[in-house]
């Protein structure tokens, strides 16, 4: 396994399909999956994923304040934020609410069959989703990743499961949960991966850093078990090079030292925590690799200026 896929696989995330839709020019909906969509795989969702496959025609796609992207059949567009977004045959369309068009169907599956009647796009809509808290990996993520299936790395092995889907929908039966967990988390890693492709060679960060085969193992690593007490020396054995070339490379990559990276994403994570979760700050500070509440409050002063319960406070009050 490649270190994208080994460090997006330790966010565990559930992935699923919820809607199969169907909609004829001209045509314009608004989109924005919530936690009921995904009820039946997850009760309480944390962090959600959407994403739509375009299985035939094409459409145009865009986020408020952002321009429109068209997507074509064979295409993928997911939305790592959940950001709202709106679907459309054509500009200048007055959208309506999809969840105003669904209907259910004998397997469970929400469908949609709208527009004027001319030309025909169809799409899967689909999610990926963790009860576990949120993650920053996938908070520090674009608002849209775009994916060409063509082109993806597992291109057979996906479009295979595409085709599965897309079959199973058609004969009103709802596809293996297990094929498409897979498939929607496959289809992030290649989006992640098309993505860091696209990204400038000097650009320093987590997704330049797991380019590298070395520094892309010691990510994993870290990002597999946050809360453990690394050392630079830990993470050079690990990787199989000497602490003064892995901390050198580390960060000309990812643009800081490995164990202040740690420290910065360690508290990411404990900040999200503390504003999606009802944890105490002793639990919270165990989660993230702490011995005591009290060098936890420390760290967290050190990096936000405050301690994470003032911070909490503020949240609530905000």
């Amino acid at each position: 396994m490649d270190a994208l896929s080994e460090v997006l696989r330790m966010v565990r995330l559930t992935g699923g399909i919820f809607l199969d839709a169907r909609f004829t020019a001209p045509w314009c909906v608004t989109a924005n999956m919530d936690a009921g969509d995904v009820k039946p795989f997850l009760a309480s969702p944390t962090q959600l994923i959407a994403y739509h496959v375009v299985i035939e025609g094409k459409l145009l796609l865009s986020i408020p304040g952002d321009p429109s992207v068209e997507v074509c059949a064979g295409e993928v567009m997911l939305f790592p934020g959940n950001d709202g977004h709106i679907l459309a045959s054509s500009h200048g369309l007055q959208p309506v609410r999809t969840g105003t068009l669904i209907q259910p169907s004998a397997n469970g599956l929400g469908r949609v069959d709208h527009g004027g009647g001319g030309e025909i796009t169809k799409i899967i809509c689909g999610f990926l989703a963790t009860d576990g808290g949120y993650n920053p990996l996938i908070a520090a993520l674009p608002r849209m990743l775009k994916l060409d299936l063509r082109e993806a790395a597992s291109r057979e092995w996906v479009e295979a499961s595409v085709r599965f889907a897309a079959a199973e929908l058609a004969v009103g039966k709802l596809p293996s949960s297990s094929v498409m967990s897979r498939l929607s988390e496959t289809l992030l890693v290649e989006a992640v991966r098309e993505y860091s492709s696209t990204l400038p060679s000097n650009e320093t960060g987590w997704l330049n850093g797991l380019r590298d085969p070395h520094i892309g193992r010691a990510l994993a690593l870290i990002h597999g078990n946050i809360c453990r007490d690394w050392s630079a020396e830990d993470l050079a054995q690990e990787v199989a090079l000497s602490r003064s070339a892995f901390v050198d490379r580390f960060t000309s990559l990812v643009g800081m030292p490995p164990i202040r990276y740690l420290t910065v994403w360690r508290m990411r994570a404990a900040k999200l925590n503390l504003r999606e979760k009802h944890v105490t700050i002793a639990q919270l500070a165990h989660a993230v690799g702490y011995q005591s509440e009290e060098a936890f409050s420390r760290a967290f002063k050190r990096e936000f200026g405050m301690s994470p319960a003032r911070w909490r406070e503020m949240r609530a009050a905000g």
